[in-house]
């Protein structure tokens, strides 16, 4: 069974995180930012993963630490669920309309972090959320994932709608990346013999 358990605890945050990456998209997610909360619950929906996060952090300051703490926690789930990544597709893409937005999204299971994101949020907030956060997400999460990730809006103008979008395009990417692939027989996906 490809699941994980992360637990981190900082003088900012306290999250404990649980990823079922065969799941049926279950959630149960309270990480004190409403905002993310629902990117979460869609992302894991969407993605077919089983997902419980629960954090507390320092939102009396801003959401900045949890956003990207939280990140952290899902980079290393998934890491931690793959293992050596033996016998996964490796790749996966989506795009993906949310409304007037059109996003693009390509992963690469690569064992490199790299985060290629190109999102034109209209607006600094969404709700009491600062949207320059979505990027902050994304990029803790491929470096601890060690996935090489391309974020593209092709078209929009509501941020929220954006956001929601590179997250939904984010987990129908990675579904396909992390599917087993029978025709491999267990190989690792790559002509190096590791990733």
């Amino acid at each position: 069974m490809r699941t994980a358990e992360i637990a981190r605890k900082t003088a900012e945050t306290d999250i404990q995180l649980q990823l079922n990456l065969d799941g049926a998209g279950k959630s149960e997610i309270a990480t004190g930012c409403g905002f993310l909360d629902h990117m979460l619950t869609l992302f894991a929906r969407h993605g077919r993963f089983d997902l419980t996060v629960k954090c507390q952090g320092d939102t009396w300051v801003d959401d900045h630490h949890t956003v990207e703490d939280v990140g952290i926690c899902l980079g290393d789930a998934f890491a931690q669920a793959l293992g050596n990544m033996a016998g996964i597709t490796r790749y996966g893409s989506a795009l993906l309309p949310m409304d007037e937005a059109l996003i693009l999204s390509a992963v690469d299971l690569s064992g490199r972090g790299m985060l290629c994101c190109e999102l034109a949020l209209p607006t600094e907030k969404v709700g009491t959320f600062d949207t320059e956060l979505c990027e902050e997400f994304l990029l803790a999460f491929t470096r601890r994932c060690q996935c090489t990730l391309h974020i593209r809006q092709l078209s929009g103008k509501n941020s929220h709608h954006i956001i929601e979008g590179a997250f939904k395009a984010l987990a129908r990417s990675l579904r396909q990346a992390v599917a087993v692939d029978p025709a491999l027989g267990g190989e690792i996906p790559s002509t190096k013999g590791v990733l």
